[in-house]
């Protein structure tokens, strides 16, 4: 079973240079391939000085959706895992991928140990019932799939920013390809305490969330409600941080609109693409939609 691993990055070379060395360590014989967005702090010439990196493929667009399928592109193993760059492969994942893809299962998925001042937390399986469907989710940046089933789905859907992986975990399950979870395919993080907190993009979650759940499952009361109480969720607590003075009314109000805009476009471009893909794999921004991603590849098999 050859395994090639493909690791997105962005503007993260130290983290990065941590992922590859473990994955020199833990899985020697995988063909790894970084895909470098627009880096500028020397990412590209890090990679190049190492000689443990079997293609680097740069690419124009910050989008990861993009940059996996690019990586997906120019890989050749018969399973090709995803690993986010600030992550690093533990003692025993390569057996844990290899052991659970030997079976029924067509994707294998584990959890991240983050160490925290106070001990190790980590992740547990998510699973959800939509329309009768059995959806699990896997870790975006700890998963690995048998290459045929990132072939039959066409890759990740490029309209999508934020939100792909759990858009092909619904893809997934409508094909009845079947996900497993492995406490053994472990990758690690040392969390850190002054990374700052990132602003959330009201609009893209919520046209990523609609988008996903119409295209999947079409304009039905199941996606409505999963729709109402996302966003009643989300205000309630943001009213707490209003209440709390840590936000002013005004962004409270601006924020509810950004939501309801990301929904309706959502909404539309959903019903958009169900209808010009209808078959199951319902991708029509997939990896056969464009052959531009790659600016520059180098290839060091």
């Amino acid at each position: 079973m050859d395994i090639s691993v493909v690791v997105p990055t962005l503007n993260g070379r130290e983290e990065l240079a941590g992922c590859l060395d473990a994955l020199t360590e833990q899985v020697p014989d995988a063909e790894v391939i970084v895909v470098n967005g627009p880096s500028a702090d020397g990412t590209t010439g890090m990679i190049r000085d190492r000689d443990d990196v079997s293609i680097l493929v740069e690419i124009a667009d910050r989008s990861v959706t993009v940059a996996r399928n690019a990586g997906i592109d120019r890989a050749t193993g018969d399973v090709i895992a995803l690993v986010h760059q600030s992550l690093s492969v533990e003692s025993g994942w390569a057996d844990a991928v290899r052991d659970g893809l030997s079976g029924t299962a067509q994707a294998i998925t584990g959890p991240t140990h983050q160490q925290l001042w106070a001990g190790m937390t980590t992740e547990t399986e998510e699973t959800r019932t939509i329309a009768g469907r059995d959806v699990t989710y896997f870790n975006p940046g700890n998963v690995a799939f048998d290459a045929e089933v990132l072939e039959a789905l066409d890759g990740f859907d490029e309209y999508l920013n934020v939100g792909s992986a759990r858009d092909f975990a619904h893809r997934m399950a409508a094909s009845e390809y079947g996900v497993d979870w492995s406490t053994k395919m472990c990758v690690s993080r040392e969390f850190e305490a002054d990374g700052g907190i990132a602003e959330t993009d009201w609009n893209w979650k919520y046209r990523s969330l609609a988008y996903r759940l119409v295209k999947n499952y079409n304009v039905r009361p199941t996606v409505v409600r999963r729709l109402l109480s996302h966003a009643i969720g989300d205000a309630k607590d943001a009213l707490v941080d209003v209440v709390r003075g840590e936000t002013t009314p005004s962004q409270w109000l601006g924020n509810g609109q950004d939501v309801f805009g990301g929904v309706g476009s959502g909404i539309v471009d959903g019903v958009r693409a169900r209808v010009t893909d209808r078959t199951l794999r319902r991708n029509p921004n997939g990896r056969s939609a464009r052959a531009d991603r790659a600016v520059t590849v180098y290839d060091w098999r």
